[in-house]
């Protein structure tokens, strides 16, 4: 079997909610399983905080969208000025990420939203940002709805938790990450649990190309190499 063939047969699982490791944002992850048409939830906090795992998570399945900064604006203002609504929900991840036009049809709607709440052309808005409501660099009317309804900070997880997730991704993958290893990456790695996650990532690839357990000298020898 190729390298390749077996690194696309360890590809980690998609984003759940039932794989996020809530740590102290419990409160946030229940507001999501139980969100209903209507209803609007915000989500801020730093890079690797989780919030692009929970969009994608929430937005997986029919009558959904999920849409990135790298997606067209267009793509919301024809929903938000169409003659007709098929989505159930709609989230939108980054939106500190928006240019004017961005900006323009995200307000379009909102005021869509608003406008069909209660009715049976409701949906859900589902956003995220690295920052507070007030302090997105957005236009004043948009960023005083993004308070609209439900606003949740994202934690950063604990150290526990980080491990949690460590060995979670690792165990996806067929690897075995000693205690050993697991310490020395919290203690002397990022914390952002997204470059955590690419990490072991790289480290499966690296151990596969070396023919070598993932051990602390492995770990450092890769690390080594990399900043080389």
């Amino acid at each position: 079997m190729t390298q390749q063939l077996l690194l696309d047969l360890l590809m980690p699982s998609a984003p759940s909610l039932d794989n996020f490791v809530a740590g102290d944002n419990g409160a946030a992850l229940d507001a999501l399983r139980n969100w209903e048409p209507g209803r609007a939830i915000y989500l801020w906090g730093a890079p690797g905080s989780g919030r692009t795992h929970l969009l994608r998570a929430i937005a997986a399945g029919p009558g959904r969208l999920y849409q990135g900064p790298d997606d067209r604006a267009g793509i919301l203002k024809d929903i938000a000025t169409g003659d007709y609504l098929q989505h159930q929900l709609i989230a939108i991840d980054n939106i500190e990420l928006l240019d004017a036009d961005g900006q323009a049809a995200l307000f379009a709607l909102y005021n869509r939203w608003r406008e069909v709440a209660a009715t049976r052309y409701g949906f859900a808005l589902i956003l995220a940002g690295d920052r507070a409501p007030l302090a997105m660099p957005l236009r004043e009317d948009l960023r005083t709805r993004l308070g609209w309804d439900l606003v949740f900070r994202l934690e950063q997880l604990s150290d526990p938790d980080r491990a949690v997730v460590l060995k979670a991704r690792a165990d996806e993958r067929g690897l075995q990450l000693s205690p050993e290893v697991i310490s020395w990456i919290l203690t002397h790695y990022a914390r952002d649990m997204n470059r955590l996650s690419e990490l072991v990532d790289a480290l499966d690839s690296y151990s596969l190309e070396k023919h070598r357990a993932i051990t602390l000298p492995l770990l450092k020898d890769f690390l080594a190499t990399s900043q080389g």
